[in-house]
């Protein structure tokens, strides 16, 4: 056995009592609720967009960074959140996280101006950032191996929920115009769900830390935070800018600092063992190769969503709650492929479901931009149906089955720092694919248009998005040549036999953060 298979200390079956296990499954009702309303609060953010903009007044360069802006201090703090879980406590980081989010959610729901509500996101982006992590990692913690296919597999169709009832919340809250607040209710609706995981969340989840003491890496947050600074504001601002010097330069300099931190990274660990990026789990050939996807994932998905939005409400004049209906049929689609994938088709096919579900979905994106082309502007939605089932599908394939690969053959004291690597990841490349919306999409629409001509722009514009998205598509499907051919086991997925003949497992999540003795 490896330093990591490490395997749990067998106990008789009445060390698991029933109230114990019902607690677990408590917990992890608690934190799938808190992934929900982050999922929740994106894609409702999206179908109100238009609205936002046209009562509040707020620029163009605004309307990219009250999505832009919370992907931004998302990415730049879910590494940060995820080792902070791992040192004090991943139920303290958890109900830090969701009592902040819901704070944030509020100061953006009663914002005055633009300005207020692009920093009031930043600051949900960054509460989401300590949320967000500790579900990964307390179901990494808590559950066994044999047991986390099936809740991914909740997690993949809470993904699906999740981008159904986005849009029709954001569509009904906004058409609805409750209590004269126009938007303001997309944003307010987290009160009452966050409140609830607060208190819920104080009673039933089991306090877990990694094993061993780690510290916090400053200097590695610094440098994380600054890096992704310097990449992502030049994109999102520099088309309103007219692309200045400095922004390259700043771009540039970007990936300079990543590679200072990586050097800093290798002497932390070296020297006290307690990096801010456990750069070893890239060794692990599967966990590399997953968050290879997952980042050029993140870019299509930030790039397809807002180009979306806009197309329908912008460009073809429809209601939010018309274009709200009109992607129920992808966020089924997505629910559906994304439960069936784990449960049914990974275990038989393997790598071959993340790939075919990459190819679907280009095919979904390849449909989609030769309906637009033939229906122009007389499109309707029943005519869109067909291509974002076809994406959702896709979708559903990759999403839930690749979380659970990346995260495999990570150990548990790690787990924390993977799951927000994960998560930094793919925020990293959907605010990569957000600022990109400014060079294929706004780079497409001429700067003065008549009445008329708004509508036909803004197609062809989505057209043109809808290509790279495409394009995006089919690099992830070469980048998962190198994933595993088969499902990666989980480290201790070994012992199953010896679980069904010694009881079942001591689960990773005792009171305190002092966890269950591992024997290796």
């Amino acid at each position: 056995m490896t330093s990591t298979e490490t395997t749990l200390s067998a106990q008789p079956t009445d060390a698991q009592p029933a109230a114990g296990d019902r607690r677990r499954w408590f917990a992890l009702a608690i934190v799938m609720t808190a992934a929900f309303m982050d999922l929740v609060d994106v894609t409702i953010v999206n179908i109100a967009i238009p609205s936002i903009r046209a009562e509040a007044g707020a620029s163009v360069s605004q309307i990219q960074w009250i999505t832009a802006g919370y992907a931004l201090a998302f990415a730049a703090g879910l590494i940060t959140g995820g080792r902070l879980g791992d040192i004090y406590g991943r139920k303290r980081l958890f109900l830090l996280g969701i009592g902040g989010f819901t704070l944030a959610s509020a100061l953006c729901g009663f914002a005055a101006n633009p300005e207020m509500l692009v920093a009031s996101r930043i600051l949900q982006g960054a509460m989401a950032a300590m949320m967000v992590p500790q579900v990964l990692s307390i179901v990494h913690a808590t559950f066994p191996a044999h047991e986390r296919g099936k809740v991914f597999g909740l997690f993949g169709a809470i993904v699906g929920l999740g981008a159904v009832s986005g849009p029709l919340l954001g569509a009904l809250l906004t058409e609805w115009n409750l209590f004269g607040l126009e938007w303001r209710p997309i944003f307010l609706i987290n009160l009452p769900v966050g409140i609830a995981g607060l208190i819920l969340g104080s009673r039933f989840i089991t306090e877990s830390k990694a094993p061993r003491a780690l510290k916090l890496d400053l200097v590695g947050v610094a440098l994380v935070a600054l890096g992704l600074l310097m990449l992502l504001y030049p994109l999102t601002r520099g088309l309103e800018l007219g692309w200045p010097l400095w922004g390259y330069v700043s771009m540039g300099g970007a990936f300079v600092v990543f590679g200072a931190l990586v050097a800093y990274e290798k002497r932390k660990t070296a020297r006290d063992g307690s990096p801010l990026i456990e750069l070893s789990l890239f060794k692990v050939k599967s966990f590399a190769a997953g968050i290879a996807v997952q980042t050029v994932f993140g870019v299509g998905l930030g790039i397809f969503f807002l180009v979306w939005t806009l197309y329908m409400q912008t460009g073809l004049g429809w209601s939010p709650l018309k274009a709200g209906l009109t992607g129920v049929p992808f966020s089924i689609a997505v629910s559906v492929a994304a439960g069936m994938s784990v449960q049914i088709l990974v275990p038989r096919l393997g790598r071959k479901v993340l790939q075919a579900g990459a190819l679907v979905m280009a095919a979904g994106v390849l449909l989609y931009i030769w309906e637009s082309d033939r229906y122009g502007m007389t499109i309707a939605p029943w005519q869109m149906a067909l291509p974002l089932i076809v994406m959702g599908v896709g979708m559903g394939l990759i999403v839930a089955p690749l979380t659970d690969a990346v995260l495999s053959e990570v150990p548990r004291e790690h787990a924390g720092s993977a799951s927000g690597l994960i998560n930094t990841v793919q925020q990293m490349g959907n605010a990569l694919g957000l600022g990109l919306v400014s060079v294929v999409f706004f780079g497409e629409i001429p700067d003065k248009l008549g009445f008329a001509q708004v509508g036909p722009a803004f197609a062809d514009a989505f057209q043109y998005a809808l290509g790279w998205v495409a394009a995006v598509m089919v690099t992830i499907f070469l980048l998962m040549f190198a994933l595993p051919k088969r499902p990666a086991q989980h480290v201790e997925g070994a012992e199953s036999e010896l679980r069904s003949v010694e009881g079942p497992p001591v689960e990773d999540s005792s009171v305190e953060g002092k966890e269950p003795e591992l024997v290796s």
